[in-house]
C-alpha cells in the first residue's frame, strides 16, 4: 500500500561509477543553489494507524496572483454588470455545473473534476495569501513579519510536509519539487510559505529553477502569452526569458576518468570541511552530494527535465510555453516518482488583474492553461495515473465582486485582491468528477454554504496521500505539531 510509513528511509548506496557524476554538478545548470534546497526526507518517528491512500501524488497548481471566481469557475450571469463582468458561462459536461466560456477544454472534461466554491480565508494581502495557501494555514505563526522573507519560524510548507511524511516512491528522487520557478515579488523579496521553515532547511522541496527571474514587469505565459504587469507603462525591453530545465548529463569532453580525478579533489576538498564543521547543515551535505548523484543517475530525470525538446505532438498539446512546458515537466515527474509536485504557472502574481482583466484571462491566462491542463489530465489518463494522482488548482485568494478602475496603470478594467471567498480546483487522486462543494452569495463575494479553509484544503491533500490524522512534524527541537489543522473537504473524495 502507498502512502504514510513511519519507518525511516535510507538514501540508496551508489556504486563508485555512478559517484562519478557528483563532480559534474556544480559544472551543469544543477547548480548550489539547487543542491541546498535538495534534502532527505526522514521519516517522523512512532507508529500510526496507515489510512488507505486514494492517490500516490499529487500536482498543486498555484497561480501568482489571484484568480477571479466570478470569471473562472464561479460566474454570476444575474449579477449587476459591475459584478457579473464580461465573460459568458458556458455548459459543462456534466449537467448544472457552467464555467467561463474561455475555458472551453476543462468544460468537456468536467466529469474528471470538482470545483470548491467557497474557500475562505482572512487576508487581502499577496503575501500573507501566499503564506496561507502553501502552507495550509489559516493563521500566521506567532512573531510572522510578511516581509517577504522566509525564516526558520514560519510553518512548513505542504510540499515539505508531505516530503516529509510520505515515504519515496523512488529512492533516486527528491519527494517534493517545486517548478518551474520560485516565487520572487518584483521588489526582489522571496515569497515565505513555499519552504521547510520550522522544520529546517532541510526539509525545503526540491527546487527547479527551469524559468530565469528576468525582468518582473513581464507576466504570462512566455513566450507566446507575455504580457506587461501595467498595460500604460510597459517594460522598455522585450521579455527575454528562455525556459531552460537544468542539464543532468556530463559535459561533453569530460570523461569518467577527468571526473574521476575531479571526484578526487573534491574528496580532499570535504575532508577538510568536514574537519571544519560539525555542525547539523555540515553533516547534511552528504546527503545533498548522495541525493544530486541520484538525479544525475536517472534517465527517466533526464528526460523530465528535457521539456522543451519533446515531441511536437507532445508540445503541440501542452503548448509551447511556460505553463505547458511546466505541466509537462509536472506530469514526467509524477510518472517518475515524485510524490509532490508545484507548480507555479506564472511568475509572482501574474494572475494580480488589476486591470485589463478581460483581455488578459480571455486572450494571455486562459487558453495555455485550458490547454496546458487538460493535457496534463489526458496524458494521466491514458497512462493509468489519473486515479492514482491528486491535482488541485488554486490562488492565494480571489477577487473583489465589483470592478474596479485603475486608469493611470491599465487601459481597462479589473478586480482587487479579495481573500474571503475563491474557487478551487480538483481533479484525479479519488476524487468525484462533476461535482461542486459549497457555494458563494450572489455576488461572489462570500461563502454561502459550506465554507472551506486552507487547513481544509491541506487536509484533504494529506487525507488523499494516506497521512494519518495522528500523524506529526517535528520542528528543529524535536517537538511535535500535528499535520492535519483541519478536517478534509467532506464530499470531495469518493
Amino acid at each position: 500500500m502507498s502512502g504514510y510509513n513511519p519507518q525511516a528511509a535510507q538514501h540508496p548506496v551508489f556504486a563508485r561509477r555512478t559517484a562519478l557524476q557528483a563532480g559534474a554538478v556544480g559544472l551543469l545548470g544543477l547548480g548550489m543553489n539547487h543542491l541546498d534546497a535538495l534534502h532527505a526526507a526522514t521519516r517522523v518517528e512512532g507508529k500510526y494507524t496507515p489510512v488507505e491512500p486514494t492517490a500516490k501524488a499529487c500536482i498543486y497548481i498555484f497561480l501568482s496572483g489571484g484568480l477571479a471566481q466570478q470569471d473562472s469557475f464561479d460566474l454570476k450571469p444575474q449579477a449587476p454588470a459591475e459584478i457579473r463582468g464580461d465573460f459568458q458561462p458556458i455548459a459543462t459536461q456534466t449537467p448544472g455545473i457552467e464555467i467561463c466560456e474561455h475555458l472551453p477544454l476543462l468544460a468537456q472534461r468536467s466529469n474528471d473534476w470538482s470545483v470548491v466554491r467557497s474557500l475562505t480565508h482572512p487576508t487581502n494581502g499577496h503575501t500573507l495569501g501566499h503564506y496561507f495557501m502553501l502552507t495550509g494555514r489559516s493563521v500566521a505563526n506567532p512573531g510572522f513579519v510578511g516581509d517577504r522573507k522566509p525564516r526558520p519560524g514560519d510553518w512548513p510548507s505542504i510540499a515539505s510536509i508531505v516530503g516529509d511524511a510520505i515515504p519515496p516512491r523512488n529512492d533516486n528522487l527528491p519527494p517534493a519539487v517545486v517548478l518551474p520557478e520560485r516565487l520572487v515579488h518584483w521588489s526582489g523579496g522571496v515569497i515565505p510559505g513555499a519552504y521547510g521553515g520550522q522544520m529546517g532547511r532541510r526539509r525545503d522541496p526540491f527546487f527547479i529553477e527551469a524559468s530565469p527571474y528576468g525582468d518582473p514587469m513581464w507576466r504570462g505565459a512566455y513566450p507566446e502569452y507575455t504580457f506587461p504587469n501595467q498595460s500604460k507603462k510597459p517594460p522598455g525591453s522585450p521579455d527575454a526569458r528562455t525556459y531552460q530545465a537544468p542539464n543532468l548529463k556530463l559535459p561533453q569532453g569530460l570523461s569518467p576518468k577527468r571526473m574521476d580525478r575531479r571526484l578526487d579533489l573534491l574528496a580532499s576538498i570535504d575532508d577538510q570541511r568536514r574537519a571544519m564543521e560539525r555542525s547539523a547543515e555540515g553533516r547534511s551535505y552528504d546527503l545533498h552530494r548522495q541525493s544530486a548523484i541520484s538525479l544525475l543517475s536517472n534517465q527517466k530525470v533526464q528526460q523530465a527535465f528535457d521539456v522543451t525538446r519533446a515531441d511536437d505532438k507532445i508540445q503541440e498539446r501542452y503548448g509551447r510555453n511556460s505553463f505547458g512546458w511546466s505541466l509537462l515537466m509536472a506530469y514526467r515527474l509524477v510518472s517518475a516518482g515524485v510524490n509532490l509536485v508545484q507548480v507555479n504557472l506564472g511568475n509572482n502574481e501574474t494572475w494580480d488583474t488589476h486591470g485589463d482583466a478581460f483581455p488578459r484571462l480571455k486572450n494571455k491566462l486562459f487558453p495555455p492553461t485550458d490547454r496546458a491542463l487538460c493535457a496534463l489530465m489526458d496524458d494521466l489518463k491514458n497512462s493509468g495515473q489519473f486515479d492514482s494522482t491528486l491535482i488541485v488548482m488554486g490562488s492565494e485568494f480571489g477577487r473583489t465582486p465589483k470592478i474596479s478602475h485603475l486608469t493611470d496603470t491599465f487601459f481597462g478594467p479589473g478586480r482587487d485582491h479579495w481573500g474571503a471567498v475563491q474557487s478551487v480546483f480538483f481533479a484525479g487522486g479519488g476524487v468525484r468528477g462533476g461535482t461542486v462543494i459549497g457555494s458563494s452569495d450572489k455576488q461572489a463575494g462570500y461563502p454561502a454554504a459550506d465554507p472551506q479553509t486552507p487547513d481544509s484544503m491541506a487536509a484533504t491533500i494529506y487525507h488523499a496521500l494516506g497521512i494519518p490524522k495522528t500523524a506529526a512534524w517535528y520542528d528543529d527541537t524535536g517537538r511535535p505539531h500535528h499535520i492535519y489543522t483541519g478536517v478534509p473537504i467532506d464530499g470531495l473524495l469518493g
